[in-house]
């Protein structure tokens, strides 16, 4: 259903209601409550729910501007049609994993979906102590999955680069380029620094052999497109229970390296780890380690069975690919914990430590391993090393690869 709109203009919770009625999604005479829920940094989140029912739908739109800044800070609205299109697509792959999409309306970027109130978002569930034991399983099926599905070895180069033209997505990549992968490595104005930890970050700021392997990260992330991206897979963008996973919000979505989605679950992970007490980091240990040995399994899988590259049979093709899908996640994931410390965006949980000599050791142990990370991602063979490394930064010990 298509609905006549001749520009575009912001809802209300009321014309959010009105919507919810012209599409039919409810009957006529249904008693509809609204509530305006969003708190990120760039869209209006609209819950409609019909009580007597017990159901619910979202409306979700994004804004000419980011949200977070205001209108000083214009921002393109072709990030929704961007991020409905890649749930669809995602859907064709994992549809378990993903929210169904109701109605899309370029005009007013719009996106009606399914209502996942019934899930938690996993950044705040793992800030207050939850596990969710199947999210690394499901994480790893996603991406191994989707990233797969619209690779070269899935769908060969003529349909790829066909569906990346569909996925052009300059000005959220840009947002990425400048807020993950550079500012945080200067002095820039946006950086959000403690002074007391401003000596730490004047020491990454001005160390040359950082800085080239982060300028070789971030060209890998501009020029290396291997597969459709989610682009912003934290675990603020994953729906979750005990045994349900949902992943949301993909308006960053664009064709890049098949790495950077894994790095970014797992950086996320791991300073939900490195907030917890050593006592109780045990079950998001385990997701850092999982969610790559799942991934591995059925990507390998995948390649064996629908591959169409000629050499997807030559001997080492398939672990060397893999070998450098890893190298990168560990890189991306350098770059990621770098950002949540320095950059704009901060790791929620960590910054709920009301105790500043913890807050800020919890930080200084984040800085040094999301630099050995980059520096050294290439002595980095498997997802068990990572939990090695954070072992020894937690107990003041220096990271050694073995």
């Amino acid at each position: 259903m298509t609905l006549s709109q001749p520009s575009y203009e912001a809802l209300t919770e009321h014309t959010a209601i009105t919507l919810a009625k012209k599409l039919e999604l409810f009957d006529s005479n249904a008693d509809l409550v609204c509530h305006e829920i969003g708190d990120g940094n760039l869209n209006m989140v609209f819950r409609i729910t019909e009580p007597a029912a017990q159901r619910g739908i979202i409306i979700k739109q994004a804004l000419p501007y980011v949200r977070v800044i205001g209108e000083g800070w214009p921002l393109t609205l072709n990030r929704a049609v961007i991020e409905s299109e890649a749930l669809r697509h995602f859907a064709k792959h994992v549809p378990q994993l993903v929210p169904e999409i109701y109605y899309t309306d370029a005009a007013y970027a719009i996106t009606v979906m399914e209502d996942l109130s019934h899930l938690t978002i996993v950044r705040t569930g793992l800030a207050s102590g939850s596990t969710y034991p199947l999210l690394s399983t499901h994480i790893g099926e996603f991406l191994a999955k989707t990233l797969f599905a619209t690779s070269d070895f899935a769908m060969g180069p003529q349909e790829k680069r066909e569906l990346a033209l569909q996925f052009h997505n300059p000005e959220l990549c840009k947002i990425t380029e400048n807020f993950v992968f550079t500012y945080p490595l200067f002095d820039h104005e946006t950086n959000d620094v403690e002074d007391i930890l401003r000596p730490t970050a004047e020491a990454l700021w001005n160390d040359q052999v950082l800085l080239l392997e982060a300028a070789k990260l971030k060209q890998t992330f501009m020029t290396h497109a291997e597969a459709l991206l989610h682009g912003d897979l934290h675990t603020g963008s994953i729906f979750a229970s005990d045994e349900e996973t949902k992943v949301i919000d993909p308006e960053f979505a664009f064709y890049g390296p098949i790495g950077f989605d894994v790095g970014l679950f797992i950086a996320n992970t791991l300073l939900s780890a490195l907030a917890r007490e050593e006592s109780d980091r045990a079950a998001l240990l385990f997701h850092i380690t999982q969610v790559w040995d799942v991934f591995t399994i059925t990507f390998s899988n995948l390649w064996r069975q629908n591959n169409v590259d000629d050499f997807a049979q030559v001997e080492g093709y398939l672990e060397y690919q893999l070998q450098h899908i890893w190298e990168d996640a560990v890189g991306f994931a350098g770059s990621e914990i770098i950002r949540r410390i320095f950059g704009l965006a901060h790791a929620r949980d960590i910054e709920a430590i009301t105790e500043d000599a913890h807050r800020l050791a919890v930080k200084r142990n984040a800085a040094a391993l999301g630099r050995d990370f980059i520096v050294n991602r290439s002595l980095y063979e498997s997802p068990s090393q990572i939990v090695q490394a954070l072992q020894q930064v937690v107990t003041g010990a220096s990271i050694v690869h073995i």
